[in-house]
């Protein structure tokens, strides 16, 4: 038999901590509010017959991260606060390999489950403190730690950074 050491493999380590972190089935909520975000696929936790669905105070209840980047659509560093990816994969018992992002505008782009685990991906809701309307690339976008992390500076990153989110399908 072979060994898999963890610190070798940190998304093993993730997806095992994710496994043992996910809530109890029927322990997501139904939206009050307006639907902004709709994870559908290979999930656990469903709230929807499409999936599970977050209203913003939804995403707001789950642990809020914040960090500042460049990007290429912006001429200066910018703040970004939300959650996560992988704690919203893990809020919804993920199980797929692949998350597929889709954009109002019907952007669509695949983004590997191990960079959730491996980087400080984030579905922000919140840009310099403030809400991002639509017209401001919001009101969800997946943004990459591209500073912290320049090695993440790639257009196939920046390909991946998509705003205007919708929905997470995880195949």
């Amino acid at each position: 038999m072979t060994a898999f050491p963890v610190a070798r493999r940190p998304w093993l380590l993730w997806a095992l901590a994710s496994a043992l972190a996910a809530p109890a089935a029927g322990a997501l909520d139904a939206p009050a509010g307006r639907v902004v975000l709709t994870v559908t696929g290979e999930i656990e936790q469903r709230n929807a017959p499409d999936g599970a669905q977050f209203d913003m105070a939804m995403l707001e209840k789950l642990p809020q991260r914040s960090y500042s980047t460049r990007t290429p659509w912006y001429p200066e560093p910018r703040k970004f606060t939300g959650v996560l990816l992988r704690d919203l994969l893990a809020a919804v018992g993920a199980r797929g390999k692949t998350v597929k992002a889709v954009a109002l505008n019907d952007y669509r782009v695949d983004i590997p489950v191990e960079d959730a685990a491996r980087h400080d991906l984030m579905v922000a809701y919140r840009l310099d403190d403030k809400p991002m309307a639509v017209r401001d690339k919001g009101p969800l976008v997946v943004i990459y730690p591209f500073d912290a992390q320049p090695e993440l500076r790639s257009a196939v990153n920046y390909s991946r950074a998509a705003w205007q989110l919708k929905q997470l399908e995880l195949r």
